[in-house]
């Protein structure tokens, strides 16, 4: 079995790649950040006794992307799982003062990333004649919070899109997932607040958010369901946060 997971160097990537690994099956991981790559391949390799096959490129770029698929050996092909992980928040401007290249920046990974990617890794799961697809959304694309404005679109985006793929994957035996966390503890706020890791701080202090783990244990139950199953959408939030500004903190 394989599974194919992006953004897999850090976080709820990370995370999925080492949950999937260890209940045996091989994995093709992607990441912009090649360092970290190689430190995850061989760590995966060594701890799990399975295959990796490592991807450098960037899903925003989709002649990066379409060669990187390519490249794929044949006996890699056989591909049960794609994980649509990669994605990002950058900023927390309202929209007046929005920062147009933070805009893009999510947009083109978000949206258009998760695009590039199903559109070279379905066609193979159809010639192959099954699959799942699992996209990672959030709880910013079932509701709308102050000064999340363009985020949230793009969250949204692929909501309606997690819905559009399943219709029109339907008919050649693919399931498609949607999986909308809210708060996890990962590079997630250090990314959108741009480094500042004393602010990142602060979105978790005083709460137990959910943790990357929490995330790809779901994502392999999701995976892990018998043939005739589809869980189509899931919403999983931390105990203490009931919405995406409503929280309990000590």
């Amino acid at each position: 079995m394989i599974a194919f997971i992006t953004g897999a160097t850090a976080g709820i990537g990370k995370a999925t790649a080492s949950l999937f690994a260890k209940n045996g099956y091989d994995i093709i991981i992607t990441g912009r950040r090649q360092d970290r790559l190689d430190a995850v391949s061989a760590e995966l390799s060594k701890a799990y006794n399975i295959k990796v096959l490592a991807l450098h490129f960037d899903v925003r770029n989709l002649p990066e992307v379409v060669n990187a698929i390519r490249s794929i050996p044949d006996e890699w092909k056989q591909i049960n799982v794609l994980v649509n992980n990669a994605g990002l928040a950058v900023g927390l401007n309202n929209i007046q003062e929005g920062v147009v290249d933070d805009w893009e920046r999510m947009i083109d990974t978000n949206i258009k990333g998760l695009l590039y990617m199903t559109r070279n890794i379905a066609p193979i799961m159809i010639s192959n004649g099954f699959g799942h697809i699992i996209n990672i959304g959030s709880i910013a694309g079932k509701e709308v919070y102050a000064n999340g404005n363009v985020y949230c679109a793009t969250k949204h985006a692929v909501d309606a899109l997690n819905k559009g793929m399943r219709i029109d994957l339907l008919p050649h035996n693919i399931k498609v997932t949607a999986i909308n966390p809210g708060m996890v503890d990962t590079e997630f706020s250090v990314v959108r607040f741009k480094g500042d890791d004393e602010r990142a701080k602060s979105v978790y202090k005083g709460m137990q958010p959910l943790k990357a783990e929490d995330i790809a244990e779901t994502i392999y139950w999701v995976a892990s369901r018998p043939a005739h199953v589809n869980i189509n959408d899931i919403i999983i939030m931390p105990a203490v946060q009931a919405n995406s500004t409503t929280t309990i903190r000590k």
